[in-house]
């Protein structure tokens, strides 16, 4: 790296950062005054505040880091341009691209910083952004609870759930039937249960699945008995309380090996996932949006001589 490099590096990272603390700020601000009203009707403890604020951070950081990267851009560019030493690189023999590989550079490093920011961190901090805003505003009330749920154990069981509530780890109307090995379309036993909760039971399995308050049908070639039971230990099955909940989350709260495997189970089960492609694709894609503005900012900024930084922003 030269000397060259070196104070464009760093101008262009101080401005990147002012820039972005600049617009970080504004939108909490502007944030935080419009929804003042409803944490103070809800009786929001101040700690609370401050925490979801935390956590609402890196999803403002992912927002406005292009915008700052094309900030920077113009400011530095248009600084060099300003103060006559644009004009002596390039009377030099240094080329205008040749100018813009530290921006380049510099923009590459943020993109990957931002892919880590957007696939690990971003999911974790908007779990409990959104957990704040169930517990206390009330919105995203749907994801907390789920309805009508099927699940596949193998080839033979499949598992339906009427409603789950993630709070009390309790499903309702549960169904359970069980199908013959050789032939898929022979039904040998089905469960019907109004209740099927998650249990720390006394056998060596320890958590499982119980049923509770239901009927067992089991049907043979030419006979058919039914038995009633009021609890039912069914094993753990293929599904655990975590498992349903990882299926309730938003695109936003999972990171990238989630959303994948989550694209992939509803593949499986014939759901249409174009929609959770979009999402997928994007929180790989969009951290790059930094770099596509430096090839934007610096031209812009280099071919404006005699106009101010905020015409080439606004532009």
């Amino acid at each position: 790296m030269t000397i060259l490099d070196r104070y464009i590096v760093r101008q262009f990272i101080v401005s990147f950062l002012f820039g972005l603390l600049a617009f970080l700020l504004i939108f909490l601000v502007i944030d935080m005054m419009e929804k003042l009203d409803d944490f103070i009707d809800a009786n929001v403890p101040t700690e609370t505040i401050v925490q979801y604020y935390v956590s609402f951070t890196p999803e403002i950081i992912k927002l406005m880091t292009p915008v700052a990267m094309l900030l920077g851009a113009l400011f530095v560019v248009g600084r060099l341009s300003g103060q006559n030493e644009l004009p002596a690189m390039k009377s030099s023999g240094v080329s205008l691209y040749r100018i813009l590989l530290p921006f380049v550079v510099v923009a590459f490093v943020v993109s990957g910083a931002s892919v880590y920011l957007n696939g690990w961190i971003l999911p974790y901090a908007n779990q409990k952004k959104f957990h704040i805003e169930r517990a206390y505003l009330h919105t995203s009330i749907q994801a907390t609870s789920r309805s009508n749920m099927f699940f596949q154990e193998g080839r033979t069981r499949i598992i339906s759930v009427g409603f789950y509530d993630t709070q009390t780890k309790t499903a309702t109307h549960v169904s359970i039937e069980d199908f013959s090995d050789t032939n898929l379309t022979v039904l040998t036993n089905r469960y019907d249960a109004r209740q099927m909760f998650w249990k720390n039971t006394d056998s060596a399995s320890g958590e499982q699945w119980v049923l509770s308050r239901g009927v067992r049908r089991s049907m043979g070639e030419q006979t058919q008995r039914m038995e009633s039971f009021d609890q039912l230990p069914i094993g753990r099955l293929a599904i655990s309380p975590t498992d349903i909940e990882k299926k309730q989350r938003k695109p936003d709260e999972m990171d990238y090996y989630e959303l994948k495997e989550f694209i992939a189970n509803q593949e499986r089960a014939g759901q249409d996932v174009s929609r959770w492609l979009v999402d997928f694709h994007s929180k790989l894609s969009f951290p790059f949006a930094s770099v596509i503005m430096v090839l934007f900012g610096v031209p812009f900024a280099s071919a404006r001589p005699r106009t101010g930084a905020a015409v080439g922003f606004g532009i």
